[in-house]
Formats: C-alpha cells, structure tokens, sequence
C-alpha cells in the first residue's frame, strides 16, 4: 500500500468511526434513522469540509466519491443494529469520537501539507479536521461543543498534529510509523486527561 492509499484508507475509517460517533450522539437524543443520518454525515464529513474548504480543494471529497456515503450510511446502520455489541466497547460515544480526531487529525495535517501549507497552517487544519465535526454535532444535539469545555480535546489534536509534523521531517521514509504513533498519541492523552482529570485552566 502506497501513502495515498493509506491516507484514503485512513480517511474512509475516520469517517465510518466519526459517523458511529454521530449515531450513538442521536441515539441518546432519541432521533430517528433520518436523524440519525444527518448527524452522522454531519459528524463524519463536517470537518473535512470546513478543511478542504479552507485550502481551496473544492469539491470536496464526499462529493466526488460515494464511498464516503456508504462509509456513513455503514456507521449509522451498524450502530442500530449492532447497539448491543458497540455499547459494549464504549461509555457514552467517547470510544469512538476518540478514534475519530486521532485518525482525522493526521489526515488534516497531511492534506495540508500536501497543499503546500507550512507546517503551522498544517497542525491548524488538522484540528479542524478532527474537531468541527464534532461542533457541529453537539451543536445541533443543543450540546456545549466538547472544545469550548474545559477536557482536553482540541489541544489533543494540535500537540499530535506537531509531532506528526516533527516525526515526518525527520523519518518521511515511515510516514505509516509516523501516522500511527501519533494517533495513539492522541488517544491516549484524551484517555489519560479523562481518567486524570486532567484540563485547561477555566475563565472565571
């Protein structure tokens, strides 16, 4: 497998991860399927959008190849009809949201690096990528965006973006090393600030 095709493998998993995020999202506000749909495409696909829209690669992916709405439409039946076995591999949808901005945020750094952006508009973009999805989501389930609360999740996103950038500079013969490194970098910080505790001073 070659670094295009990962980048697309791993876009098409952060889609289908994102999207089971935004099912069990709707699940809890009890929304039908249509519901559910919608916050599952928003979820999946929101960020990117924002993403693609920013450093002018339009149209953007999910519109040129329908394997991004299958990926989406995969999630959301899975987590209907597979409720039982998923609620078991998470609490809330955190298992998977977790996952989600880890492989999302790689994918935004690389996309703008790609680009041709330096690598401080990179690490940017990549949070984007992981995280307005999931603004979009809490706001249209009437939620507090997870950014705008005082978890670790954003900042999660850009110290992975600037090691990814770190490490492809110093090793781009293991981009795929790189990748994986950072996205469990991510996930474990978000895992370790939840059972820690850990946060960002709060305004008072």
């Amino acid at each position: 497998m070659n670094l295009s095709e990962l980048i697309y493998a791993v876009d098409l998993l952060g889609t289908l991860v994102f999207a089971i995020s935004g099912t069990l999202a709707a699940g809890d506000k009890k929304l039908d399927l249509f519901g559910a749909f919608v916050l599952a495409f928003i979820t999946a696909v929101g960020g990117g959008t924002i993403r693609d829209v920013l450093i002018g690669k339009t149209p953007v992916g999910w519109m040129t190849d329908l394997n991004y709405l299958a990926m989406i439409a995969a999630g959301v039946l899975s987590s209907f009809f597979l409720k039982v076995y998923i609620l078991k591999l998470r609490r809330t949808f955190f298992l998977f949201d977790t996952i989600g901005i880890g492989l999302f945020t790689i994918l935004g750094v690389q996309k703008a690096l790609g680009a041709g952006l330096s690598p401080v508009i990179a690490i940017a973009m990549g949070t984007v990528s992981a995280v307005f999805g999931g603004v979009l989501r809490d706001v249209l389930s009437n939620d507090i965006p997870l950014i705008f609360r005082k978890e670790i999740y954003a900042t999660a996103c850009a110290m992975g973006g600037l090691i990814f950038v770190v490490l492809s500079h110093y090793v781009p013969e293991n981009i795929p090393i790189c990748m994986g490194v950072t996205i469990v970098f991510i996930i474990a910080v978000r895992f370790l600030s939840v059972t820690k505790k850990w946060s960002l001073p709060i305004i008072k």
